[in-house]
């Protein structure tokens, strides 16, 4: 009898409003109370704007609720209100989502995430830094204003405790699940809270949320979804209940142009954060077109213009950082356009694989060898064309809604299919972190095929089976996000998982030779060219390590190659400026030197080498007191005094230039310095250059003992 009542109930809402999260699932999955009774929220939320039939609806209840309490009495006890199945879905999804991501919040800071971070601490530092983010597009690896200055204030909170970072993007990426839940329910879409628990407990949104950097995901989700909802509002897309605040209201006008300006703004605002949301205004077409089968000029084309505009302007401007800025140029962007269809379509199926079967995840893919010449390469480009040719041929059979969803995969995806250059395409074509906007669409269609499936079958096995997974998807989260604890731990699971990732061999071996265990760092160096002969880091590294076990001459041949593989190098151009003093070619070594600060003006490191060459070559004619102090000096600025080693070069570069009372009061602070940060060589070091400088004496030697040796990764 309670079976029969639930079948009845559920044709009369599916002939109303088309919502398949029904009263049976609550019976049938009261264990998953939170998740399950949002269905009830949803019919509830259609019977305002569809009106159903009310006296069918009471029968059916009637004869549903007589069978629940034949069934189960104590069920028919509990009534939970709309209001309080909201706050229970949501605070059940937090808490779940929160332990899932847990293992995050104890990891420090990982490969990138210094370029938010510690490399940029002379933007961090003061409110003229916070300027320059915004009106100075290369002061950031790339112009994301808005997410540089969260990385702002968190340092003026923070520091670089880590911990808060990773608190901030769960609590974003937690965010922007309950505004993707919020919108499907707004859009009538079938199972909004499963799509909304499986877009918040996937593994394959590990990435944006507990990597550091990929503050730029979350937070750009969390804006561009707000931005969804606030130009639904501005469209009444669920404004249809005469009653509605809108509706007939004599402000309709004042209204709908607050909520065309709040979305416009919003939208602004998530492409400052990061430009992956560069698709919304198509989105909001595509939207229109699902809901009523046309596009009108009018209607959905003209107010998206200025959302096109802000797209185009920023997109551009992101395309250009790529290229000129992050280097996003060279041979492995030198791909033919046959060529770039087959990676299109690789990575139309990549993504889509992991999505339904997580397995796998890691940070660094094998980047992909293309060969148009290869007959079964355009198998992956050609049938991905021709799904989405065939459900555009089915949508009048089986609704707009699978063509739609593939369509805002596909144009979310559209700049990382291989067609335009981002830098991330020097290590892989695939990264997670891509994928983090692009899922929504396939994540909605997943869940309402799921959720109507279940109704039509009548049955609990299919449910249970989602929760299970669900429950399993958080597990495989919690697990990934154990790798991000710090730099080693990543690059050590990566190569686990992907033994093929050179970069990882890359920067596992930087991080060994920071320990000093040089001869593992040459072995995982070796193991990055033999995958990547071209590997410019690698080299350059490589040669760090045969400069300090006294191989100049390989150094040297080292750093040319690296020069070779990547022009304008500015560290491997220090460094060989460095081997080079080694071998005696001052000359040449002034030259390098010279090289790598017209490559990056503003690096700390290349002026300081600079700067100790001109204050300490043992040959006087290529010796410069006084630029060697102005090039030291804008070193410590950009380091606010605070580096042993910058502020040893300045002393050195004081004593040269005669200036020696100047030159002892620095050599004092680099003692000091030495002594509280425990820098046992630096301190021994600078207490000899001390006695020199009060005998009126410079320093200078022969060799590189005393440069600051710089890895680029």
């Amino acid at each position: 009898m309670c079976r029969q009542g639930g079948r009845t109930n559920h044709r009369s809402l599916h002939s109303e409003s088309r919502n398949l999260d029904s009263h049976i699932f609550e019976k049938n999955l009261s264990f998953f109370l939170p998740f399950i009774r949002l269905g009830r929220l949803e019919i509830m939320s259609n019977f305002k704007q569809n009106k159903p039939n009310l006296s069918k609806l009471a029968d059916a209840n009637k004869t549903s609720d007589i069978g629940s309490k034949a069934g189960n009495k104590k069920k028919d006890a509990v009534y939970i209100s709309a209001s309080q199945r909201i706050w229970l879905f949501g605070l059940f999804l937090a808490a779940a989502t929160f332990f899932s991501y847990f293992p995050a919040l104890r990891g420090g800071f990982v490969w990138d995430d210094d370029s938010w971070t510690t490399k940029i601490i002379n933007l961090l530092r003061d409110t003229s830094g916070l300027r320059l983010m915004w009106f100075q597009p290369t002061a950031l690896q790339q112009y994301y204003p808005l997410s540089g200055t969260t990385f702002w204030l968190d340092y003026h909170l923070w520091k670089f405790w880590t911990t808060p970072y990773h608190v901030e993007n769960v609590l974003l990426h937690i965010l922007a699940a309950l505004l993707f839940w919020r919108l499907l329910l707004r859009l009538r879409v079938p199972g909004a809270w499963l799509a909304c628990a499986i877009f918040a407990l996937h593994p394959l949104m590990v990435e944006s949320v507990a990597w550091i950097t990929e503050r730029k995901n979350v937070l750009s989700m969390v804006l561009c979804l707000s931005a969804f909802l606030a130009y639904g509002r501005y469209q009444q897309w669920w404004e249809t209940d005469p009653t509605a605040p809108f509706a007939g209201s004599l402000n309709v006008k004042r209204h709908k142009v607050a909520f065309y300006s709040l979305a416009l703004i919003l939208f602004l605002l998530a492409m400052l954060a990061k430009t992956t949301v560069f698709s919304l205004p198509a989105a909001l077409i595509l939207i229109g077109w699902w809901k009523r089968g046309k596009i009108q000029w009018r209607t959905d084309v003209l107010p998206t213009l200025p959302f096109f505009l802000i797209s185009f302007l920023l997109c551009a401007t992101t395309s250009w950082l790529e290229k000129h800025h992050l280097n996003a140029q060279g041979q492995e962007f030198a791909l033919s356009f046959p060529q770039r269809c087959l990676v299109a379509g690789r990575v139309f199926w990549f993504y889509l694989g992991k999505l339904f079967w997580p397995a796998n995840l890691c940070f660094v893919y094998t980047r992909w060898q293309t060969n148009p010449g290869l007959w079964w390469q355009w198998l992956a480009p050609v049938t991905a064309l021709g799904s989405l040719f065939l459900f555009w041929l089915a949508r009048a059979r089986i609704g707009r809604g699978p063509i739609t969803a593939l369509l805002l995969y596909v144009g979310a995806l559209f700049p990382l299919l291989g067609f335009m250059d981002a830098y991330g395409m020097r290590y892989s074509f695939v990264w997670n972190h891509w994928v983090y906007l692009p899922s929504l669409g396939i994540i909605a269609l997943i869940s309402s095929c799921v959720v109507r499936l279940a109704e039509r079958l009548r049955s609990r096995s299919i449910l249970y089976g989602f929760a299970m997974i669900l429950l399993a998807l958080g597990a495989l989260t919690r697990r990934d996000c154990a790798m991000y604890s710090d730099g080693e731990t990543l690059w050590r699971v990566t190569l686990a998982r992907n033994p093929d990732a050179w970069l990882a061999h890359t920067d596992l071996g930087v991080l060994l030779d920071s320990r000093g265990q040089i001869n593992d760092a040459i072995i995982q160096f070796k193991q990055a060219l033999h995958i990547n002969p071209d590997n410019a880091e690698a080299c350059n590294a490589l040669g760090n390590d045969m400069l300090i076990e006294g191989h100049p001459e390989e150094a040297i041949s080292d750093f040319e190659k690296a020069l070779d593989f990547q022009p304008g190098y500015a560290a491997a151009e220090s460094n060989l400026g460095g081997a080079l003093v080694a071998t005696g070619d001052f000359k040449q070594a002034s030259a390098a030197y010279e090289a790598a600060i017209k490559s990056e003006p503003y690096n700390e490191f290349y002026l300081n080498n600079l700067a100790w060459f001109l204050a300490t070559c043992p040959q006087a004619d290529f010796r410069n007191g006084h630029e060697a102090v102005q090039l030291a000096e804008q070193a410590c600025k950009l380091t606010d005094y605070t580096q042993t080693q910058l502020i040893g070069t300045l002393a050195a570069a004081y004593a040269e230039a005669g200036r020696f009372d100047d030159a002892v009061a620095a050599a004092q602070k680099a003692c000091d310095l030495a002594t509280l940060h425990g820098e046992e060589d630096l301190l021994q070091k600078n207490q000899q250059m001390l006695q020199l400088y009060r005998t009126h004496k410079a320093y200078h030697e022969w060799g590189v003992a005393y440069k600051i040796r710089q890895f680029q990764n």
